[in-house]
């Protein structure tokens, strides 16, 4: 959840704005080894960001481009641009044979603030590959499918991954709802969820048209999560923030970013890519949002302060070439609030060791020969609670909740107030909903 209050003016006596507070076989014998062998090589001033947000809205003033429109948009902060960079958003043939093939396996771990954290239960891992899947033809219908009651007990967090169209590509993200609509009687996990139900059945709808890219790319799927919304007349309104992707067979990986959820792209013991959130300054994050028409009368009568809204258009794109044994890290604030880069380099590279995912060979860190059988999805279709990526996720978010709990260890929010608020004496984590997904990297044998 991101703790945030929305300025609104409701009545005559409505001068005064409601404000918001500041928001995937442990190998004994070479654990030790390889252990000693982690390097956290990330440091702090170059990673942290400037954190999270008091949470305004305002009315979208357009509606944008198609689904199938590419973007081009530069690069974010890079730790490693040798290996990540712009590339052709038009898709061409590849060779089976010749270039490398990569799955996504993912799964997703959360927590709502209100809840204990429970690791078996709060997980959901994606099933495999299935091309009926895609037989939906309407959007809508597809979304309404999805009862309310069937949600992930995430709280206003919310999260989303599918196939893209009947191709090997596929999609997945994170998206914040702004907490504060509940002063408004909204139930703002409407909008977030609600966002990320679309953004999953459009991509399951996707097909590439002859005279347009033949790749999907995340922004132009946020955009039409996002219009659907808008014009669904069961989400009243509320806001969220988001952060997606679609990883395509070849390794090439385009993110979306809108807003204080994040993005780590992790290789061996390294950080290859950390988002920048976008913010309008401190504690401001970008954020979607729908505003119900009775309160924009209510707003035009009585005035009151202006309001604040994003469109999907203005989402930072970054594009990634992933390799075998890539790790990426997608959590709304809930976890980026309370643990730092290195805080979740940490958690990622003792599970990966711990369980061989990742090898030291002669002073060298490798992945390991098993990974393929580690994140291996079962004869439901899915991989289990004890697959790899959902390891790292229960991980990452099982640390996350203790960490916002702990008024004893200062975490990134903290640190931020203390710099920009001294007076404020701002101490310990910052309890919050909190997802986490993991979508893990592995090559495919060459056949």
């Amino acid at each position: 959840m991101l703790d945030i209050f929305i300025a609104i003016a409701w009545a005559a006596a409505m001068s005064s704005a409601i404000t918001g507070a500041a928001g995937l076989s442990l190998r004994a014998s070479r654990q030790a080894a390889s252990a000693r062998f982690v390097i956290f090589c990330i440091s702090t001033s170059s990673l942290l960001a400037s954190v999270h947000a008091q949470r305004n809205y305002s009315s979208h003033t357009s509606r944008a481009s198609s689904l199938y429109a590419p973007q081009t948009c530069p690069l974010n902060r890079d730790s490693s641009p040798a290996e990540i960079g712009l590339r052709s958003f038009h898709s061409s043939s590849h060779n089976w044979q010749s270039t490398p093939q990569f799955t996504y396996h993912v799964a997703s771990s959360y927590s709502a603030k209100q809840d204990k954290f429970n690791a078996a239960r709060n997980i959901y891992t994606n099933e495999i590959y299935d091309p009926s899947k895609s037989e939906v033809t309407d959007l809508r219908k597809c979304k309404s499918a999805k009862a309310k009651r069937t949600r992930a007990k995430s709280g206003q967090d919310a999260f989303f991954f599918s196939q893209v169209g009947t191709t090997k590509s596929t999609t997945f993200g994170v998206a914040d709802g702004v907490g504060g609509w509940v002063e408004s009687g909204i139930d703002p996990a409407d909008f977030s969820h609600g966002l990320c139900e679309y953004m999953a059945c459009a991509a399951r709808m996707w097909a590439p048209k002859s005279n347009t890219s033949s790749t999907l790319h995340p922004q132009s799927l946020l955009q039409v999560g996002y219009e659907h919304v808008i014009d669904d007349e069961s989400i009243v309104g509320g806001g969220s923030t988001a952060c997606l992707a679609v990883a395509e067979p070849d390794g090439h990986v385009e993110v979306a970013n809108l807003g204080d959820s994040g993005f780590m792209h992790l290789g061996l013991n390294a950080v290859r890519h950390f988002t920048e959130p976008q913010t309008h300054g401190f504690n401001t994050p970008y954020q979607l949002s729908k505003t119900p028409q009775r309160m924009l009368v209510q707003m035009a009568v009585f005035g009151g302060p202006s309001t604040l809204s994003d469109l999907p258009k203005v989402a930072s794109v970054t594009n990634h070439r992933v390799r075998h044994g890539d790790v990426l890290v997608f959590a709304t604030d809930g976890v980026w609030d309370n643990l730092s880069p290195q805080d979740v380099l940490g958690i990622v590279s003792r599970n990966m060791v711990d369980i061989g995912a990742w090898v030291e060979n002669d002073g060298v860190m490798e992945v390991g020969s098993e990974l393929r059988s580690l994140v291996q999805a079962g004869k439901d279709g899915k991989a289990g609670p004890t697959s790899l990526q959902a390891r790292l996720a229960t991980a990452i978010a099982k640390e996350a909740k203790e960490t916002g709990l702990n008024q004893r260890r200062d975490g990134p929010f903290a640190k931020e107030v203390q710099k920009h608020f001294p007076g404020e004496a701002w101490h310990g984590g910052k309890p919050d909903d909190i997802a986490a997904l993991i979508a893990l990297v592995v090559e495919e044998p060459k056949q």
